[in-house]
């Protein structure tokens, strides 16, 4: 069958500053988190590889960009490293990191390739860190000044703008399950923290509308269904708690201007509701979007909890649910994820029948595999696997799209294989394979599939291109 999708479809990938750039301490740029907790505890890094040892964009950049328009990317989204713009967070411009992402950004326009930037990508600057960060109202204050001079510098070739990537990540993992840096675990704590970054996207979102900036602004959220076990009414119960809490707490102040009155009420409930002030509800109102990314990797399957909650533990989000392993069901191994394509079509569905069917896209979708030198052939990866995952995944946004979606494009995680958090080089997701060592790129199968997907709008499946 021939999958068509509509024409301007947006077809590209995504990478982020912190995991592409290198040259993390110099060119100007200050340290973020991550610089600061690698060297507290490097054993914490997969094979003890660091922010400093990335894909090399920041040197790379003109040829990265060839690599992007060989595979025929009409868009691609970055970030902006705030603490590379603004070193003290809060200060002057820096001007080496401006002619930088000057040049990016021209030479992106000038191969055919439409920037689409992020302002934040888990990477707080270490200065606002020290500050408190997200749990400090001035870090927000600062972050809508560094998205103000962003929009001035950009903004009259940047036509699309988000605010954050997945602002859910640095609450779970900075403040509940200690897998970012400052390592807490405390509940209030994370509600401040995902508080205050709302406030951040809507003080920022506000500046661009004030600013009256050409083109658009949104959001990146990875959206995760919660599904329940079965229909009874615990486990419904507990897919809905977890829907507030890891999906609902950023989808409905971006789309609806305010929190869900559930998540108000549960959060009450247990005393975890953050501070706010009088003037906060205008302001998060002002902060719907206009373009919302949608990342998507796999479900979240629930069911209700089966043990009393220790009441000496800390407060948490598993005190209303329980993970659930549903048998039989299909897995990426190398990473430990499921793999549920109809997700991705469930996602859409719910913002088109929920929240006014709103313009989005697939903002990063992906598949991390282990060891992929195993499936080398006449010296370029056969990952046929990853064409299968992005295929299947593309038969359900088309499908999603035919009913009505306002999806407008796919994009792929990621360009290249690139750093990834603690994670290091484990599980590489790259079109384009990446030899740490020689820092030399080769594109892979997939990446040869996608070009030819992308240049003529569509792709038969099942297929094979060998």
């Amino acid at each position: 069958m021939h999958y068509t999708f509509p024409d301007n479809f947006w077809w590209g990938s995504a990478s982020s500053a912190l995991q592409t750039e290198g040259d993390s301490l110099t060119g100007g740029k200050s340290a973020t988190i991550w610089d600061h907790w690698y060297t507290q505890q490097p054993s914490r890094f997969h094979q003890q590889i660091g922010p400093a040892d990335t894909s090399t964009f920041y040197q790379h950049w003109r040829e990265d960009i060839a690599l992007l328009k060989q595979l025929n990317h009409n868009s691609f989204r970055t970030s902006i490293s705030w603490s590379r713009l603004i070193p003290d967070g809060n200060g002057d411009v820096n001007p080496q990191a401006v002619a930088f992402y000057n040049n990016v950004i021209d030479e992106l326009l000038a191969q055919g390739v439409t920037p689409f930037i992020t302002l934040f990508h888990f990477d707080m600057p270490m200065a606002m860190q020290q500050l408190g960060g997200w749990e400090n109202r001035q870090v927000v204050a600062a972050f809508s000044r560094y998205a103000r001079l962003c929009f001035e510098l950009f903004g009259d070739r940047v036509q699309h703008w988000f605010t954050f990537n997945e602002p859910i990540v640095p609450v779970e993992g900075g403040y509940l399950y200690d897998f970012h840096y400052p390592n807490v675990v405390d509940f209030r704590r994370a509600a401040t923290v995902a508080y205050h970054t709302v406030l951040a996207h809507a003080s920022a979102v506000r500046a661009f509308r004030d600013g009256r900036f050409a083109g658009e602004i949104g959001i990146v959220l990875n959206l995760t269904p919660s599904y329940p076990r079965s229909q009874n009414p615990a486990d419904l119960t507990a897919a809905h708690h977890a829907d507030l809490l890891f999906n609902r707490s950023f989808l409905d102040p971006v789309l609806r201007g305010e929190f869900p009155a559930d998540l108000v009420a549960l959060l009450r409930q247990y005393d975890q509701l953050p501070p706010t002030q009088p003037e906060d509800q205008a302001l998060i109102a002002d902060g719907v979007i206009d373009l919302l990314g949608v990342n998507y990797y796999q479900p979240r399957r629930v069911k209700c909890r089966d043990s009393a909650i220790n009441p000496a533990a800390p407060f948490m989000p598993e005190w209303f649910f329980d993970s659930y392993e549903m048998p039989g069901r299909k897995m990426n191994p190398y990473r430990g994820w499921e793999i549920y394509e109809p997700g991705i079509y469930d996602i859409l569905t719910n913002l088109r029948l929920n929240y006014g069917n709103p313009r989005c896209f697939i903002s990063e979708n992906g598949m991390g595999v282990e060891n992929e030198q195993r499936f080398v052939e006449d010296g370029q990866i056969n990952d046929q696997y990853r064409i299968d995952f992005v295929a299947e995944h593309l038969k359900w946004v088309h499908r999603a799209i035919a009913e009505g979606s306002q999806c407008l494009g796919y994009h792929m995680w990621t360009f290249i294989d690139n750093w990834s958090w603690c994670n290091g080089y484990k599980n590489r997701y790259g079109f384009v394979q990446l030899d740490i060592t020689t820092q030399q790129r080769t594109v892979k199968k997939s990446g040869e599939w996608f070009a030819a997907t992308s240049a003529r709008n569509g792709f038969n499946h099942p297929e094979n291109l060998s």
